[in-house]
């Protein structure tokens, strides 16, 4: 299937995430709504902070620290374990369940955030248990690893992948937005960010955030 094309004929998003990051989750509700005023596909896949943080994780202040170690891998080990048992297409409703309870109800990725979101979707409570399990450890590293690959290793989550001018898929960080735009707005930066994409040689935008997350 070529890169600029899903089976349906739709423009492809490649989006990676990790349900832990609020600035993700921002852009993945965006994303759902451009998938609702444009012909677009996003197709999900996890990254993690933990594996992205792992070569200086003695730099980072300690309370990040003690995330990375203690909180980061359960939610990412059980999509991935998810994703392997039960297919791809639960990847997309089991992060938003996550990132609902993470995020909006304000749980934290606690292992009953985890439980519920797998109860949301009506998946088996027992894939609980990789939260503590590297079994598919080398499946999440491969999925990090094919998003750090398209963009670059100085980034972290979201990394959204496009078609660009020649067909072929430009990844970028981001866009980092708060709240997520709705309707012709979701519109309007999604044809943008597809303007830079055609662009040879673009490669960043940025200023200052004033704004934490705002979820709705």
């Amino acid at each position: 299937m070529p890169e600029n094309s899903t089976a349906g004929g739709k423009v492809p998003a490649d989006f990676w995430f990790d349900p832990l990051c609020p600035w993700a989750w921002m852009t993945s509700r965006w994303m759902l709504e451009v998938e609702k005023v444009r012909d677009v596909e996003v197709r999900w896949h996890v990254m993690s902070l933990a594996v992205l943080n792992e070569p200086r994780l003695d730099e980072l202040p300690e309370e990040y620290q003690e995330m990375m170690r203690t909180q980061a891998w359960a939610p990412v080990r059980v999509v991935v374990a998810a994703q392997q048992k039960h297919g791809d297409d639960l990847v997309g409703p089991l992060y938003t369940a996550l990132g609902t309870r993470i995020h909006n109800n304000g749980e934290g990725p606690t292992r009953e955030a985890i439980a519920g979101a797998l109860a949301d979707v009506g998946l088996p409570a027992d894939l609980l248990e990789y939260a503590d399990s590297d079994a598919y450890d080398k499946e999440l590293r491969a999925s990090h690893k094919e998003g750090i690959d398209k963009v670059g290793q100085d980034v972290g989550t979201p990394v959204i992948a496009v078609p660009g001018a020649d067909g072929e898929q430009i990844a970028f960080f981001g866009p980092v937005v708060t709240p997520a735009p709705k309707g012709e707005e979701a519109a309007k930066l999604w044809d943008g960010t597809l303007l830079v994409a055609s662009i040879p040689g673009f490669y960043e935008i940025k200023r200052t955030r004033t704004q934490g997350p705002v979820f709705d």
